[in-house]
């Protein structure tokens, strides 16, 4: 045992340990929708106010979401006028969010594209990925162009969930969207289960002593006996209902982890 500052600390060798389950999560949107701003400001708590639009990296924060840890991976892409080269995020991302400004309509309009495209994807793919639609700047209302109702109905026809947030402003609001996201896709792995029914084997008692049955010999065929056998039934169970998933609000001051990494964070700026 050694110590540091004056404080003891534990042995390097510790028993290894399982990887945390880990939840991908693209976030997709407009040039200057605040998808970088979101980004930061869930995994820093700050707002920043410049940064390199074309800048497109992925970060990593172990999170406790409904007292279950995860490593939480974000990817902030940097699409320039829409949709581009999404194979690099559809293949990768366990759930989206689609992000827009609400004093901006065109960052909206493009929103629709982003979704017409993941749900062509989905209609091709086995697994159903989580889609969440965000209406950023919600600090901007004086200048809202795009009503709460609009984005509602939007998601509605798209059949995803639907939030207001501010980056700039709550930092538990932008918290409670990441992880939703993780819940919807910890939901969706439990529907996917194969529900396959169990089977037991049911095996028979065998007689104390195999019975022979000899057959006459005829033109010099040889004597052969059969043994009798003990037989397997196969009886199928039930299969067991799913049960509901529990959530516990949980906020990150009561996780008893470091606070979380920046990976990488070129080009930001923060205030």
């Amino acid at each position: 045992m050694s110590s540091m500052f004056g404080k003891p600390r534990a042995s390097s060798e510790r028993p290894p340990q399982s990887p945390l389950p880990e939840c991908n999560v693209a976030i997709l949107g407009c040039r200057g929708a605040g998808k970088s701003a979101l980004t930061v400001k869930f995994l820093t708590k700050r707002f920043i106010s410049e940064y390199d639009p074309n800048l497109e990296d992925t970060y990593s924060s172990e999170e406790l979401v409904d007292q279950q840890p995860v490593l939480l991976k974000v990817m902030d892409t940097a699409d320039q006028d829409g949709p581009g080269n999404c194979e690099r995020y559809l293949c990768w991302a366990s759930a989206f969010l689609v992000v827009y400004s609400i004093d901006n309509r065109k960052s909206f309009e493009g929103c629709q594209r982003y979704l017409e495209v993941l749900a062509l994807h989905a209609q091709g793919c086995q697994r159903r990925c989580p889609v969440l639609l965000l209406g950023n700047k919600l600090d901007m209302e004086q200048y809202r162009q795009v009503l709460s109702a609009e984005g509602m109905s939007l998601a509605s026809r798209f059949g995803c969930l639907f939030h207001e947030v501010s980056a700039c402003q709550d930092f538990s609001r932008v918290q409670h969207v990441f992880h939703e996201a993780v819940r919807e896709v910890r939901r969706q792995a439990e529907w996917n289960l194969p529900l396959r029914p169990l089977f037991i084997s049911e095996e028979r008692p065998c007689p104390p002593v195999a019975t022979p049955v000899a057959l006459p010999t005829h033109h010099s065929l040889a004597t052969c006996t059969f043994n009798t056998l003990s037989t397997v039934n196969y009886k199928e169970i039930p299969s067991v209902a799913q049960a509901k998933l529990v959530t516990v609000k949980s906020s990150r001051a009561q996780s008893k982890r470091k606070a979380p990494t920046l990976t990488l964070l070129k080009g930001f700026k923060i205030f």
